[in-house]
């Protein structure tokens, strides 16, 4: 069973009742945090101090107030955090319940479990916690079919790649010198056309910012 854990989340409610389950798993050093730049600088620190954290349990959706933050998400943090390296077992801990994401946040960035918050959501989490504890992947019920064949979900991760630089604010044009200066293929100035065409037309979005709007809507970005 895990040892350290961090736990981020920004309502104090599931953080004690995250700390509660952990508490009833023989988890005895649990740190919180509400802010996800704080989940960071925390996991940062313990690496220097060789103190690390054997697990995070994360929320996606933060909400803002008065100060000036770095990411905004789990999704930011989880994504630094691997892009950094950091191999930390990763359970989310979330309301949303889109196939999408959730098979993007496993197979692209390695997390661990997937708990949706909901009726079971307590139950779901300490059965996360012992699978994850022995290298297992968990999902809740509800996004079980996160992981079958494309068929089932709504777009493929290539056109998520594609939203979320059209949504920093890149050109088709700076979109396809992105995706070739990290060696993305495909990666041409015509595929991404098609591809953003076709995400127009699929979500009758009438130009690129509707289309943004609507991907961030149903949580796809």
């Amino acid at each position: 069973m895990f040892q350290k854990v961090l736990i981020n989340d920004d309502h104090d409610a599931i953080l004690s009742s995250i700390e509660y389950i952990l508490s009833k798993s023989n988890v005895d050093c649990v740190e919180r945090s509400q802010y996800c730049d704080e989940a960071y600088l925390k996991i940062k620190k313990a690496q220097l101090d060789e103190a690390e954290f054997d697990l995070l349990i994360t929320d996606l959706s933060f909400k803002r107030d008065h100060r000036n933050i770095n990411l905004d998400c789990g999704e930011d943090l989880i994504e630094k955090l691997r892009t950094e390296n950091i191999n930390i077992p990763i359970i989310v801990y979330s309301m949303k319940d889109q196939l999408q994401k959730v098979r993007q946040l496993i197979n692209s960035h390695n997390v661990s479990a997937y708990v949706c918050k909901d009726r079971k959501g307590s139950i779901e989490l300490k059965e996360a916690i012992k699978a994850v504890s022995t290298g297992q992947c968990y999902l809740s019920p509800q996004v079980s079919n996160a992981l079958s064949p494309r068929v089932d979900l709504e777009i493929e991760d290539f056109d998520i790649q594609i939203l979320k630089l059209l949504a920093k604010g890149l050109s088709q044009d700076e979109i396809s010198s992105q995706l070739k200066s990290n060696d993305i293929s495909p990666n041409s100035l015509s595929t991404i056309e098609k591809r953003l065409n076709k995400l127009r037309l699929q979500f009758k979005a009438n130009n690129a910012i509707h289309l943004v709007a609507t991907a961030k809507d149903l949580g796809l970005i």
